[in-house]
Parts: structure tokens; C-alpha cells; sequence
């Protein structure tokens, strides 16, 4: 082994191949996804949707929130372009100087703010659930005691969090994608082992479980990757400087954020004590796309992003959002078109067992169909965020989030009464899609026309999704009398009708002549 020169940047010229990165952390994904449902088909086998599960739901969001709030939003807005660049152009010993000092700082702000959420349990309680109080006197109690127990979470979700954002800067992928899985395992185990015994306590086990393990398997990849995890503090480190003036335009977003997510939850627990638990489920498949598809993309290109707009090499900027965005776009079609026509075979087969009934498949089916119109819009944000996060801009993702909650508050008000949880639904939706397309006009303003623009390969997609959408119905209509009932027949339906639905939009594009389809055919088989 070479002796390692600390005067040397620790990641070198050589950069790894957007489609191998992307691909990477989409794989990663995938198994986090998978596992996400089989925690999913978990709760709802063992406790179904319940009022119980909404309470569970809001606890288990708190330090998710938290999380977003404190590393999350300065993970990709902030963390990772600063530690790209000190990464790639910085001597060795002052990226490692720099991770220690933050491991340190952050070690101790996250105990201050774990306390304080064990202290402050019944006040987050009744502002995110109170309306389930009127359904059930004993939901809002089982939310305090829910949130006390998963309050630890929150300190080790955002050590995770912010152990990945060096493993980025160090392109290292494999293992930030797959420890998601890890977590999610911690559910998936703990719930059949205390379920009988403790109740949907024992997903707040889970929860902990999964995120302590977590944060080990991340702390682990970090030292083979030569990072030794040691506290520091120096509160006066030029870079601090540099990430808390990038974080501080998107921490005011964020704020306006949580508001939205906290008025979202209280809104729905007024609408009766399984909306919660509905929405959960709709939002979970509508999420598996998202990362498998947007997130990965984004994330794999957001350190490349950081270094041609460092390095002011706008055409490679362009090339390379421009070569994300159509990605993104390539893919995320088929999955909308599935997910809307085939929502129904697919929420039986995940959730329609042991105590979660064919009505509740109803309600979260008529969520989903919904969601999927903002989850285009949200496959398009990510990377479009991203982009002015490696140009350093957080300032105007922000101010754009703000007009999103704004219209979110705008649609909420207007249909909740009417439509009850379903309001909420569309409100999100239209919160997505004034999003993305605020961004997309911003970004168009600073950068110009992005290379190969994505006008000429959406009038592809569209009429091959559109002949897609065509196949599927079809085959969702004729298969389910050949087959038989219950979930294998939604498994043959699935597999059948969408199956069939990508071959058409494959074989499509390619006859459209789409070159984003070879890169990707090309990439798979080269994975060892």
C-alpha cells in the first residue's frame, strides 16, 4: 500500500461515470424500497390502519422532521458541495480536520435537541395529531409516549445523515444507499418479535434498532474509506462559515416546510383517526419511484454539479443537468402510467392482509392516483434543487418553497371540508407542481438551454408513456378474469399488464430513437 500524502486531496481528477454513480445509489435503493414495503406489509398485516398507526405515523415523523430540518436540507444544499470542493482541491488533513470538527459540534447539538424533544413530547404531540382526540381519547397519549421513545432517532438519523454527505464528497456510494435498508430492517424484525407483546410500541423499537444500526454500518464504510471519526471543535473553521451561509436560506425554507407537514398532519387527523394512516401508505408507493429514480439521480450528480460550477466550466454544468433531468424523465413516465393504472392490484398485494381491510385499500388507492400527479413534478424538482445547490444558490430553492406552501395552504383550506383527506392530497400535488415549475423558469433564466434541451426528448416520451398507458389498461381489464383471486392474481395482473407496459414503452423509445435507453442497457450488463 502507498503511504498515504496528507498534502494531497483525498479524492483525485478522476471522476466516476454518472450513469455508474446514479446506478450505484439506485440499487441501493431499491433494496432500501423493497424493504420499505415489506415494513410497510409489516404494520399493515399486524396492526392494518388503524388509529393506533396514525399515531404511530405522526410520532415516527418527528425526528424525520427534525432530521430534514437539522442535516437533511444541508446535506445536499450545503455539506456536500463544501465537502466536494475540500474533498477534490484541499489537502488530505483538511477534509479530515473539517469532518471532525463537525462530527464534534453536531454530537453536541443533537443531545441538546434530543432533550428538549423529550421534554416538549405532549406539546409536538397535540399540535401534529390534536384532532385525533376527537376520535379516540387514547391516540394523543400513545403520541406523547410514542414521540419520547423515538426521540433518541433524531440524534442518530442526523450523525447518519451527516456521515453520508462526507461519503458523497468521497464518491462513495454503495454503502449510503443500502443503509436505509438497514433501517428499515429494524421495523421489519422488531414488529413480529414485540408486536403481542408490546404493541405498535414495537415499531418505535424498530426504529431505534434500525437507526442505530444505521449510523454503525455509515461509521464503518467512513473508516475504510481511511476517515477516522473523531471529535473536534473549532467554532471559527472558515468552512462552517461557508455551509452555515448556504444552510441559512434553506433552514428558513425548511421552517415553512415543517409548518406545512405539521398543518398537514393536523388537517388530516381532523378528518377522521385513519387518514393519517392512509396517506402513509399512498405516500409510501409513490415514494419508491422517487427514489429509485429522482433521488439517485440527483444525488449522483450533485458532486459533479459542485465541481464544474467550481471549476466555471458551465458547459459541463449544463451537460450534465441536462443528461440528469432526461434520465429522470425517461423513467419516472412507465412508473406514473403504472402506478395509476395498476395502483389498486399493487396496494392489495402489499397491504390487504391481516387487519387491513379491502375498504381501507379503497382509500389509499383513491390517494395514490392523486399523488402521482405531484410525483412527476417532484421527480423533476429534485434535480432542479440540486442544480442551484451546486451552484451555491440556496436562497432562491428556498424562497420558491415558501410560494409552494403557500399554495399548498391556498388548495388545503379550499377542499379540505369537502374532500376531507383527499383535499389534502391534491393540496400536496399542487404544491409539487408549483414548485417544479417555478424552478424550472428560474433555472432556465441563469443557465440558458440545457444540451440535447428536454423539450425534443419529452415529445418522446409523452406518446410512448400515452401507448404504455393504452397496453396496461387493456391487460388490467382482461387479465383478472384468467387468473386467480386474492393476491396472486394482483401478482399476476402486476406482472402481466406491467410487464408488458414496459416492454412497449421500451421498445418505443427505441424506435423514437431515444439515447438515453441504450445508455441505460448499456450500463446494466457491465454491473459485476
Amino acid at each position: 500500500m502507498p503511504p498515504i500524502d496528507a498534502e494531497q486531496p483525498i479524492v483525485g481528477p478522476a471522476a466516476k461515470p454518472l450513469a455508474r454513480s446514479a446506478g450505484v445509489l439506485a440499487l441501493g435503493n431499491a433494496a432500501s424500497r423493497i424493504l420499505g414495503l415489506v415494513r410497510e406489509m409489516v404494520i399493515a398485516y399486524f396492526f392494518g390502519a388503524s388509529g393506533q398507526v396514525s399515531a404511530f405515523r405522526v410520532a415516527a415523523q418527528v425526528p424525520t422532521l427534525l432530521y430534514d430540518f437539522l442535516i437533511g436540507g444541508m446535506l445536499s444544499a450545503a455539506l456536500v458541495p463544501v465537502l466536494s470542493e475540500t474533498a477534490r482541491h484541499r489537502p488530505r488533513r483538511d477534509f479530515l480536520r473539517l469532518i471532525n470538527i463537525l462530527l464534534g459540534l453536531f454530537t453536541v447539538l443533537l443531545a441538546l435537541v434530543v432533550l428538549l424533544l423529550e421534554v416538549a413530547a405532549p406539546q409536538v404531540a397535540y399540535l401534529l395529531a390534536g384532532g385525533l382526540d376527537n376520535f379516540d381519547p387514547t391516540l394523543l397519549p400513545l403520541t406523547v409516549r410514542l414521540i419520547r421513545l423515538v426521540a433518541p432517532a433524531v440524534w442518530l438519523f442526523s450523525m447518519a445523515g451527516l456521515v453520508t454527505a462526507a461519503l458523497y464528497a468521497l464518491e462513495r456510494f454503495s454503502f449510503p444507499a443500502i443503509a436505509t435498508a438497514v433501517y428499515n430492517l429494524g421495523i421489519v424484525v422488531a414488529a413480529p418479535l414485540f408486536a403481542h407483546r408490546l404493541g405498535v410500541t414495537s415499531l418505535a423499537v424498530g426504529i431505534l434498532a434500525g437507526s442505530l444500526a444505521q449510523i454503525g454500518l455509515m461509521l464503518w464504510d467512513l473508516r475504510r474509506a481511511g476517515v477516522a471519526a473523531r471529535f473536534a471543535f473549532d467554532f471559527h473553521h472558515p468552512a462552517l462559515r461557508r455551509i452555515w451561509l448556504l444552510y441559512l436560506p434553506i433552514a428558513g425554507g425548511l421552517v415553512v416546510s415543517m409548518f406545512q407537514i405539521g398543518l398537514d398532519r393536523r388537517l388530516a387527523s381532523g378528518t377522521g383517526a385513519q387518514s393519517i394512516a392512509w396517506m402513509a401508505n399512498a405516500t409510501t408507493l409513490q415514494q419508491l419511484p422517487l427514489g429509485l429514480i429522482s433521488v439517485a439521480i440527483s444525488l449522483a450528480s450533485l458532486p459533479r454539479l459542485s465541481q464544474h460550477f467550481a471549476a466555471g466550466d458551465e458547459d459541463a454544468y449544463r451537460r450534465t443537468l441536462g443528461r440528469g433531468l432526461r434520465l429522470v424523465l425517461l423513467l419516472i413516465a412507465p412508473a406514473a402510467v403504472g402506478l395509476w393504472l395498476l395502483g389498486e392490484p399493487l396496494a392489495r398485494l402489499l397491504f390487504q392482509r391481516g387487519d387491513f381491510l379491502p375498504q381501507d385499500t379503497t382509500a389509499v388507492v383513491a390517494a395514490l392516483q392523486i399523488y402521482v400527479i405531484g410525483m412527476i413534478f417532484a421527480a423533476v424538482d429534485f434535480p432542479l434543487n440540486f442544480a442551484f445547490y451546486a451552484r451555491t444558490n440556496t436562497l432562491l430553492p428556498a424562497l420558491v418553497g415558501v410560494v409552494s406552501v403557500g399554495v399548498y395552504m391556498l388548495v388545503a383550506f379550499a377542499l379540505v371540508n369537502g374532500l376531507g383527506y383527499l383535499g389534502l392530497v391534491w393540496a400536496d400535488s399542487a404544491k409539487q407542481a408549483a414548485h417544479a415549475l417555478i424552478m424550472l423558469g428560474l433555472l432556465y433564466g441563469r443557465v440558458g438551454r440545457l444540451h440535447a434541451g428536454l423539450s425534443g426528448v419529452l415529445m418522446r416520451i409523452v406518446p410512448a408513456a400515452g401507448v404504455m398507458a393504452g397496453a396496461v389498461a387493456l391487460l388490467a381489464r382482461l387479465l383478472p378474469p384468467l387468473l386467480p383471486g386474492g393476491a396472486l392474481g394482483a401478482a399476476g395482473v402486476l406482472a402481466g399488464a406491467g410487464g408488458a407496459g414496459l416492454l412497449v414503452y421500451g421498445a418505443f423509445l427505441a424506435l423514437l430513437g431515444v439515447p438515453e435507453v441504450n445508455q441505460v442497457l448499456a450500463w446494466l450488463p457491465r454491473r459485476r
